[in-house]
């Protein structure tokens, strides 16, 4: 059986910030399956207008998956997203690992889950801007993604690099398939 990615998707998320690392998650030869939750199984439009039917609601969150990824979007900002605060806690309880992108970072500082942990996000004078509850300015780091034992944060300008990241934390490939994976899509076959 597969283990379940659950991405966590909202009006107006960021469709390109999963794109990279869903398509290999979900490739045939993995062992993982993505899956989307959101807040209600109703009808969710991206930001580049793709309509998805969620796979679970935050009331039927399967009893086992093997990280959450939360992509960003404008529903951030207005506080669409706060019920899936729970499904963060549950994740921190059970050692379930996190990834967060762009302004899910940003709802990641505010609700005190980075104050402890090296971290990044859009940059720091925006986290401090946009995230009340934030105390770990002294742990961000001015890097596209940072990596730590549970979390993995990213700023908006790095699906390929957050990609590379999960990728490398839920071993889906040696490391050598992985750079050469990054580089393709970074820099691409043609300089």
């Amino acid at each position: 059986m597969k283990k379940e990615v659950l991405v966590f998707i909202s009006d107006c998320y960021a469709d390109w910030e999963s794109s990279y690392i869903c398509a290999e998650l979900n490739k045939p030869d993995t062992e993982f399956s993505v899956k989307t939750l959101a807040v209600q199984n109703s009808p969710i439009k991206s930001m580049g207008g793709f309509t998805v039917i969620p796979d679970y609601s935050i009331a039927e969150l399967p009893a086992q998956f093997h990280m959450l990824i939360l992509v960003g979007g404008t529903s951030w900002m207005k506080r669409e997203n706060d019920e899936v605060k729970q499904v963060v806690d549950l994740c921190v309880a059970k050692g379930i690992p996190v990834a967060a992108i762009c302004d899910a970072s940003t709802f990641l500082a505010d609700n005190g889950y980075l104050d402890d942990i090296e971290h990044t996000g859009n940059s720091l004078p925006y986290l401090e801007e946009y995230a009340s509850g934030y105390k770990g300015s002294e742990h961000f780091i001015e890097k596209q993604v940072v990596s730590t034992e549970r979390f993995i944060t990213a700023n908006g300008t790095s699906a390929v690099e957050f990609a590379k990241e999960i990728l490398s934390y839920l071993q889906v490939m040696p490391e050598d398939q992985l750079d050469e994976w990054y580089h393709m899509f970074k820099v691409g076959f043609y300089k």
